[in-house]
């Protein structure tokens, strides 16, 4: 008795300090990863008037279905286009320069800027809280004097027990036993395929070298999977071990993918009420009925190796596409650190017809993820409506873009709008707060995800507990109750090294942020370097859609690129900015922040010739 009055006193305090007595909704997070904004035909129709993407044919029925039901934003970027700094910025609700995750760094909770992460957040909230998929997300918590990962689900069905249990098409893992023998090292790294009958056939140079009876399996699947790899023609010729996979086709049948795995767990987690089940080598708790459901699926889909299934292969080969153009030009004005992510991940020098394999297969994966979009939103809202509870999904179209020989090149890690440009559906039993069928196009960004899916939760993000937040909710942008954006900003360290961007609806203006990556030393240095020494990059978005010519050092344009250089620096770097050290003499608790211009982030900037 006494147990039942203390749960209830502290649901009644939960009640008065988050503000939340309605029923909750359910919520359902569905996150893709590198995904392009033109594969889903409903965006390209809001954004050219026509469902295909300008490259060629899309297919994408669910989440077209998505945008008819609820709400899109269609105008939301990235805070980084990497995984990593992109997943953090979403999780956290922060910018990377309020969180000072900016790259693929561990960051640790126990600095004292670290405030919960959304499943926390819910979980405070009452939620049960799942993940399945890939997380992305680098956090570390300091426990018994060790430095160990940070738990921030409930439950979490991580994609690496999944591979290593052969619930996937394809994996890269440590081994430490192969053929039932256990080694005396582990193999780092190591790539496979899980063929239909539960084979793994292994993809190493060196191991191929240590283990004779595997030798060949290298090329033997490079031809049975028709494998296009990155590499450099400069650099040599492809081999069944150059880096990762553009194109090929899955071993396993639609379904039986690591992300066909991931929606049918799912759909086991909420088949199985109140009662366990088993996935691979382990078992897990149900769902809770007693309690509202916060679950993020991060899918692997189009990341590489890029392998959809061999029917949906087959159907895109039969369509051509526009495959896009590179003109050298291009390089003479481009930024030294833009043209640093080119150079890494050049593709100009592929035939026509591994181009074209790129791109045929980079959409057959995005159309059969859709199938699997569906599959996870129909059992979602299936189990809510069965159970009378309200519900709402939040689709996000990748963590960040990925290029097709966009400016010569593959993957991402640029301000460029092709790596930047991800929108987001919001869809809700509660109409009234995301209509049907409405498209926004008032900018929003990814630290706007944590918010609005707390304040559908109920809590009242006017409280000083959420105060750490730096987006808005998204209800309050469709209703245009939240302040208009004139710019969104971001910043990214991966491949190119530290640069950060600004973008306006007219111009998109980017430079380097950093003299290096050592956190904390030379923080304002960009204040005083020479504008040549920012690299600076400026491209008109309307005359200019590609972002092709950089018109940093047109006299015609000097006014608005310094303008724009500015107002960057003056919100990243000195508004509240954080950066910690971590590496093998840090534990990620020592914090450096510059604090020149607080409060210059906000939302405005006018610009004029």
């Amino acid at each position: 008795m006494k147990n039942k009055i203390v749960v209830a006193w502290l649901l009644l305090v939960t009640v008065i300090k988050f503000g939340y007595a309605q029923q909750q909704p359910n919520v359902l997070w569905l996150l893709t990863d590198d995904q392009r904004y033109d594969s889903v035909g409903a965006f390209n129709e809001m954004l050219t008037g026509k469902q295909e993407s300008e490259l060629g044919y899309v297919e994408s029925p669910n989440v077209d279905r998505l945008a008819k039901m609820g709400t899109t934003f269609i105008n939301t970027y990235c805070q980084a286009a990497g995984c990593a700094p992109s997943r953090a910025s979403m999780i956290s609700g922060r910018y990377p320069f309020k969180s000072g995750v900016y790259e693929f760094e561990y960051f640790n909770n126990n600095a004292a800027h670290s405030k919960p992460t959304l499943p926390e957040q819910m979980e405070k909230l009452g939620y049960q809280t799942l993940h399945i998929g890939k997380l992305g997300v680098r956090l570390k918590t300091i426990k018994d004097n060790k430095v160990r990962p940070a738990k921030i689900f409930q439950t979490d069905i991580d994609f690496k027990q999944l591979r290593r249990d052969g619930l996937t098409d394809w994996g890269k893992d440590w081994f430490y036993e192969i053929d039932g023998k256990k080694l005396d090292k582990p193999y780092k790294s190591l790539e496979f395929f899980v063929t239909p009958e539960g084979k793994f056939e292994y993809i190493s140079e060196a191991f191929e070298k240590d283990f004779p009876q595997h030798k060949g399996t290298g090329e033997s699947t490079m031809k049975k999977y028709d494998l296009l790899r990155e590499y450099n023609k400069k650099k040599g010729p492809m081999t069944p071990f150059s880096a990762g996979i553009l194109s090929g086709v899955s071993p396993q049948p639609a379904g039986k993918t690591r992300d066909g795995y991931y929606a049918s767990i799912f759909g086991d987690f909420l088949e199985n009420q109140n009662k366990k089940f088993v996935v691979g080598s382990r078992t897990f708790k149900g769902i809770n009925t007693s309690k509202p459901l916060f679950c993020q699926i991060g899918f692997d889909f189009p990341h590489t190796p890029v392998l959809p299934p061999a029917d949906y292969r087959a159907r895109f080969q039969k369509h051509d596409y526009k495959i896009p153009e590179f003109d050298k030009k291009e390089l003479e004005t481009m930024s030294a650190q833009m043209k640093k992510q080119v150079k890494s991940s050049y593709s100009d020098d592929f035939t026509k017809k591994e181009k074209l394999a790129m791109i045929q297969d980079y959409y057959a994966f995005c159309a059969y993820g859709d199938a699997l979009i569906g599959q996870t939103a129909d059992d979602f809202i299936a189990y809510s409506e069965s159970k009378n509870q309200p519900w709402v999904i939040v689709y996000v179209c990748g963590d960040h873009g990925w290029k097709l020989n966009d400016h010569g090149a593959v993957s991402k890690f640029t301000p460029w709008e092709i790596d930047t440009h991800n929108p987001i559906i919001v869809v809700s039993s509660d109409k009234k707060a995301f209509p049907a069928n409405k498209v926004v196009r008032d900018y929003t960004e990814f630290v706007d995800i944590a918010p609005t899916v707390l304040s559908a939760a109920g809590a009242n993000l006017n409280d000083d507990t959420f105060s750490y937040l730096d987006g808005f909710d998204m209800k309050k942008v469709a209703s245009k109750e939240a302040i208009s954006r004139d710019y969104i900003v971001g910043e990214n360290h991966a491949v190119t090294g530290p640069r950060a961007f600004i973008r306006t609806k007219e111009y998109v203006f980017s430079m380097q942020s950093r003299p290096s990556k050592k956190r904390g030393e030379n923080m304002e240095w960009a204040r005083t370097a020479s504008y040549k020494d920012l690299d600076p990059c400026l491209y008109e978005t309307k005359s200019d859609p590609n972002e092709v010519k950089n018109l940093a050092f047109d006299k015609k344009y000097q006014k608005i690129a310094l303008k724009m250089k500015e107002k960057l620096i003056n919100v990243v770097l000195g508004d509240g900015r954080v950066e910690v050290a971590w590496g093998k003499k840090a534990d990620g608790t020592k914090v450096f922040r510059s604090n020149f211009a607080p409060g210059a982030h906000d939302y405005k900037l006018k610009l004029e010739k």
